[in-house]
């Protein structure tokens, strides 16, 4: 017996729009959940009839090998993905894309799919698959809609030629997908060679970056770094230092001297150059703090001093710690909590400052865009919450218990020096710099962020 799901979403854009926005191969990247990871195994054209993708699912320790290709291709208002070979008995995906008043669209996405073993399936995992469906497009079409209405109100500008390090990160990869969707022209710099005209190769430990390939670049986007969420040896900590200082002095210093200079820097920071504050309110014209992280972003910031004497407009985002379930925080949180082992930190009190990836993002495109925007901006929701807070919202949003609290002892035993900065200690930081510029803040608050960011 067949089964139909359908979502429709009015969209603040022409119908011809969106479907361009969809043409483009960034609005794949854009529309793939957080919370629901696919790996492209192979990929033949875009969405035209006869193209062809396969992915594989991820379910436990296996992968679902999937194939679907397109057909009914309709130039502005159409087309559909049908399955050739995976989990289901059939599977028609119709993509439609319609006009609709005040030059607006409505977009349509209507599945019709059987599920394997008749009947005995409907009763075990109808209501599971609708459910997913349902998860799953509502996410895509917030995204949908948000983009296109950047999209929508851009349409005319120029695009800009942007250069990004560590854009396969966790936020470098988002960015790459939004600024690309948006029409702009991305490179990302690498450390492999790479025969792509839009990969340039640099070695910051080396001190090795072709300054005729950033030549001419709109903006620069520097987000590379070591990973601090790890055990701090004395190796690690010395890694962690250099690969912020090194690769940042060899950006600023190199787009200093470049004939035809960027109109702006963005580098990334963060929020640890205020150490342990306690609850004290703290936005960026507060003090420097004390400890590892305070050090070294402090002298991370220092590194940008090039550029910005070169005159080229700089931006040091201090960013809050970001949440998504792809990585950082979220992600090692998740699998505790998500089996009702989650608790508090310790005693629960130390401010916890965030920010959705989703704004975290944005705030990156909101910073390149506006003149006004440079030195320090603390990239975080005007929410901050204490971890017991974050704590509660986590749960709920999870449907779970949070009953297991970590003692402070046994957080320190495990991760060291890091767990008295990062975990047991915290900062009431409020983004004074991105509110003062109207930045519009998708998610504000910590279940709606959560909400979006886990597709609950």
């Amino acid at each position: 017996m067949g089964r139909k799901f359908i979502r429709r979403t009015i969209i603040d854009a022409p119908a011809e729009l969106l479907f361009a926005w969809h043409k483009n191969p960034a609005a794949f990247g854009r529309l793939e959940p957080p919370f629901q990871k696919v790996e492209v195994i192979e990929k033949h054209g875009g969405i035209e009839d006869g193209a062809t993708v396969t992915i594989a699912l991820p379910s436990g320790p296996f992968k679902i090998i999937w194939k679907l290709a397109h057909k009914d291709y309709q130039e502005g208002r159409q087309f559909t993905d049908y399955q050739i070979k995976g989990p289901f008995k059939s599977w028609t995906h119709t993509h439609k894309f319609l006009p609709a008043e005040n030059n607006q669209s409505i977009l349509e996405d209507c599945i019709e799919y059987e599920l394997p073993f008749g009947a005995l399936s409907e009763i075990f995992f109808g209501g599971y698959f609708e459910d997913q469906f349902d998860r799953l497009f509502r996410y895509r079409h917030a995204v949908t809609a948000h983009d296109l209405q950047l999209l929508n109100r851009d349409k005319g500008q120029n695009e800009m030629r942007i250069a990004i390090t560590g854009a396969s990160g966790l936020i470098g990869k988002s960015l790459v997908n939004l600024l690309s969707g948006q029409g702009h022209e991305v490179f990302k710099l690498t450390r492999h060679k790479s025969s792509d005209a839009h990969e340039i190769q640099w070695d910051p430990n080396s001190g090795t970056l072709d300054p005729n390939a950033l030549e001419g670049m709109d903006a620069v986007v520097h987000l590379a770094g070591e990973s601090v969420g790890q055990v701090w040896t004395k190796e690690i900590k010395q890694r962690i230092r250099e690969s912020r200082e090194k690769g940042t002095t060899l950006i600023a210093r190199t787009i200093a001297n470049l004939q035809k200079k960027p109109a702006v820097f963005i580098c990334a920071s963060a929020i640890g150059y205020y150490g342990d504050r306690g609850d004290e309110p703290l936005n960026e014209s507060s003090s420097v703090g004390r400890g590892f992280l305070a050090e070294v972003v402090k002298d991370w910031e220092t590194a940008t001093t090039a550029a910005s004497s070169a005159g080229i407009r700089t931006v040091n985002m201090r960013f809050g710690v970001v949440l998504s379930p792809e990585g950082g925080a979220l992600k090692q949180m998740l699998p505790p909590f998500q089996m009702g082992a989650g608790g508090n930190l310790g005693h629960g009190r130390q401010y916890f400052s965030w920010i959705s990836l989703t704004d975290a993002v944005n705030a990156i495109r909101f910073a390149i865009e506006t003149p006004s925007l440079q030195g320090p901006v603390n990239v975080v929701s005007p929410n901050p919450v204490t971890n017991a807070e974050f704590t509660r919202a986590l749960g709920k949003v999870l449907s779970r218990p949070t009953i297991f609290p970590v003692p402070a002892m046994a957080a320190r035993m495990i991760f060291g020096e890091m767990a008295d900065e990062m975990l047991l200690g915290g900062a009431r930081i409020f983004p004074q710099k991105l509110q003062q510029a109207g930045y519009p803040y998708q998610f504000p608050t910590i279940e709606a962020a959560l909400r979006h960011e886990l597709g609950k």
